[in-house]
């Protein structure tokens, strides 16, 4: 088992190589990738089935567990993201500005790599994959450090994709896994100064709160999902019961999955019973004001200040009756962690008022805020939602994995 300053010195020697790599040589790194994940599922899934029995064993709760666990198909779905990402534009090297100044030189503005990036994630295999490709397609050499709970399947991944990456001629250090599972091993990569150029927290709020806080290389604040459903007076009530369901249940453990539905007093009394028989489905647990347990009965809890600043990546809804969009505004601008907002309306001045003075890093209209996801948005695989406002917002694809330099030509000027 590598140490972390032995896996920074790699880390850094493969980037100085992936500086000089071509978008071909890239992408052929990636198909060989994608090819693996299809022709060695059983060695994925047979070590992924180790992880769901230690889990499964200590109690980790369902939503967790969906997680965490590998199909034959989703890792079908992990295949076609890597080649979608091979299939995207290359970001290095394209030029983004360019000018002559008066003496002579010439400027220009491009895109280069950032160098390392370090991800730090929890029992979500898929990352292991998405961040890896993104970072390859971009230039990066990566470190990935992931869960106890994943190691094994975010073991065999790396294994998969580090000797797809030999058997196609590439330097197979641009993809290194953190073995060590010990949270030692997490606090001494967060101050790899002059190793790793930025660190990518994703996964729980505290674990990325323990992140910012504690590392003293730059970090990239992600993922928090607080996330807000708003029912405004002039909503379409069947629209409205499906993106509300949708943005619940359709995946409760993921970030952009909802955790409050604010609803317009006016149509309260018309709209919730419909909304709870539709999430009685999937039996989501509704914790709601005084208004709407007067709605809906002695089956809602009671919901306290807690509830309305939870992530609860549980079938759980926190519901507040609301007497304005005003008031909803007010409430999320209070509880958001700045991810993803949504307002079901048929009025387009309440739709522009909510676009405008929600702070977000994705806000919607009639749409669920499910759709938050780099290949929803056409980037291919993401390596996290930020929720930050410097260099990166909203799902960070191959653009948010470079920076720029200027690239500058003279004939002897001198100042």
């Amino acid at each position: 088992m590598k140490t972390m300053l032995e896996l920074g010195q790699a880390a850094k020697a493969a980037a100085a190589v992936l500086r000089g790599a071509g978008t071909r040589q890239k992408n052929e790194a990636l198909f060989a990738i994608a090819d693996a994940l299809r022709r060695q599922q059983a060695q994925v899934l047979a070590a992924n089935e180790q992880d769901l029995a230690a889990a499964e064993e200590n109690g980790v709760r369902r939503t967790m567990l969906d997680r965490l666990r590998l199909t034959g198909q989703r890792l079908d779905a992990m295949a076609e993201s890597v080649l979608q990402v091979a299939a995207l534009p290359d970001p290095v090297g394209r030029v983004l500005d360019g000018w002559q100044r008066p003496n002579g030189l010439k400027i220009r503005k491009v895109r280069v790599p950032i160098g390392v990036v370090g991800i730090i994630y929890e029992a979500r295999p898929n990352v292991t994959v998405d961040a890896a490709a993104l970072c390859l397609k971009s230039g990066n050499a990566v470190i990935l450090r992931g869960g106890k709970e994943a190691i094994h399947s975010n073991r065999a991944l790396a294994q998969l994709m580090r000797g797809a990456l030999a058997q196609s001629g590439f330097c197979e250090d641009a993809i290194q896994l953190v073995e060590n599972t010990d949270r030692a091993a997490a606090a001494e990569m967060m101050r790899l100064n002059g190793y790793i150029d930025v660190l990518i927290p994703r996964g729980s709020a505290g674990l990325i709160r323990a992140t910012v806080e504690n590392a003293t290389v730059p970090v990239i604040e992600t993922g928090a999902g607080n996330c807000h459903v708003y029912i405004d007076r002039a909503a379409d009530l069947e629209k409205a019961v499906a993106i509300a369901d949708n943005a619940k249940t359709s995946r409760p453990s993921v970030c952009n999955a909802a955790e409050t539905l604010l609803v317009h007093r006016e149509i309260a009394e018309r709209f919730l019973p419909l909304l709870a028989q539709k999430l009685a489905e999937h039996q989501v647990q509704l914790r709601g004001c005084g208004e709407t347990r007067r709605i809906l009965g002695g089956a809602v809890r009671p919901a306290t200040e807690e509830d309305y600043a939870t992530e609860f990546n549980d079938y759980i809804y926190a519901v507040r009756v609301v007497d304005s969009l005003e008031e909803a505004i007010r409430h999320i601008g209070r509880y958001t962690t700045g991810h993803s907002e949504a307002i079901v309306t048929e009025d387009y001045s309440a739709a522009q008022r909510f676009l405008t003075q929600v702070d977000a890093a994705a806000v919607y209209v009639n749409a669920s805020t499910r759709f938050t996801d780099g290949g929803e948005f056409g980037l291919g695989a993401e390596i996290g939602i930020s929720t930050q406002k410097l260099h990166a917002r909203g799902p960070m694809g191959l653009e948010e994995l470079t920076s720029t330099k200027y690239l500058v030509e003279g004939d002897g000027q001198i100042r």
